[in-house]
């Protein structure tokens, strides 16, 4: 199987995020000169806002975004 892209975890945590949280505006990636590579999750709902995860590459950002979106909904779900 090819690898994964950048595109293909983006598309997996904008579905992962509109499964939960439903209603998403963005996600993206970015490099910031300071910080480095920053991942982020932006909702439609002020309550949720926006969620980031840096990393080194771009991918280690985006699993570092994924891991942390799935923390949440692990947490919300034991509640």
């Amino acid at each position: 199987m090819a690898e994964k892209l950048d595109s293909d975890r983006i598309k997996e945590i904008y579905k992962l995020c509109k499964g939960h949280f439903g209603d998403v505006r963005f996600v993206g990636i970015k490099y910031h000169s300071k910080i480095g590579w920053v991942s982020k999750a932006q909702f439609n709902d002020a309550e949720v806002g926006n969620l980031t995860a840096d990393g080194k590459t771009s991918s280690d950002a985006l699993r570092n975004l994924r891991s942390r979106i799935k923390k949440i909904i692990k947490r919300y779900n034991g509640v």
